[in-house]
């Protein structure tokens, strides 16, 4: 008898979920093929326009993004001949990197480079040839990222307006929501007893200077992974049989990530479900006194 394959997960569940990971507004969606400056070929992602950041997905069903680009600093967009019918290419051109999109039709093509030139821009481009209909959006998107960015604006001016004043604590860059001042075993109990809260945990080395991630993975069986992640100057390095080294703890939970194409979540929860108590905040903090190059 033939196992039963798992229930698909509803359309209305996957949005809440990509909603509540990415806390940013969905503009557009829809299939492109993206090249980045570190892909050899052209990668086929579901894609989502949430503010001024584009989400990759494996595909329409995934609730776990496994890249992502922020577009604000956006220099200019560049549209490339092709010499494929009904396929539109264009360039984005970045501070630090071009990336290459391509649709599968011209068509979306004009409305991706009209949603993108407007939540850039703040302004609905005029050389882009899309219906009436469609120009309504673009100008419906415009006015809730205006609203969007005013509402972040004022939000960070009272968050500044809270921050303490002692110099060792960095709040612009807090630690990941997954780091956790647990011990190994801890850390282990807490994946292996919550497996719906994530599955990868970042936590302090043993010789408390340095971190360490541990993970579970599910392959024919659950299986428990722990990796040193050291403090190299400003950096971090990921002791792997190729080291890789990052500017900092969110470049290192990114990079496990992406790596596992989305398998890897980060642990995250408002309590310490395995010892009833609340994240050591205040080991957070003594940690920060210790390194201010923390992030």
């Amino acid at each position: 008898m033939m196992a039963k394959k798992p229930p698909k997960p509803a359309p209305r569940r996957i949005f809440q979920e990509r909603l509540k990971i990415t806390a940013l507004p969905l503009y557009f969606e829809g299939f492109l093929l993206v090249k980045r400056s570190g892909y050899r070929e052209y990668e086929h992602y579901w894609t989502e326009l949430r503010g001024t950041t584009l989400f990759f997905y494996t595909d329409k069903k995934s609730t776990i993004y496994i890249d992502k680009l922020d577009i604000i600093d956006l220099t200019c967009l560049t549209e490339q001949n092709s010499t494929e019918k009904n396929c539109a290419k264009f360039t984005l051109v970045l501070p630090k990197e071009e990336v290459q999109l391509k649709t599968e039709n011209t068509e979306s093509g004009e409305e991706w480079r009209g949603f993108i030139l407007t939540v850039t821009e703040l302004s609905v481009p005029q050389n882009v040839s899309l219906l009436p209909g469609q120009v309504i959006k673009l100008h419906e998107v415009l006015e809730r990222e205006k609203k969007r960015r005013i509402e972040t604006e004022q939000s960070t001016s009272v968050e500044k307006e809270k921050e303490p004043t002692e110099d060792y604590v960095d709040v612009l860059n807090p630690m990941p929501a997954c780091f956790y001042t647990v011990s190994r075993k801890e850390a282990t109990e807490m994946l292996q007893k919550n497996p719906s809260l994530g599955n990868m945990i970042l936590r302090p080395g043993s010789d408390s200077r340095n971190y360490s991630i541990t993970i579970r993975q599910e392959t024919d069986m659950p299986r428990i992974k722990h990796y040193k992640v050291m403090s190299v100057g400003q950096n971090y390095t990921i002791e792997l049989e190729k080291p890789v080294t990052l500017p900092n703890l969110f470049s290192v939970i990114d990079y496990f990530v992406k790596e596992t194409r989305g398998n890897l979540r980060p642990f995250i929860c408002s309590t310490d479900e395995n010892t009833g108590q609340e994240p050591n905040m205040e080991g957070r903090s003594e940690k920060l006194k210790k390194n201010p190059h923390i992030a």
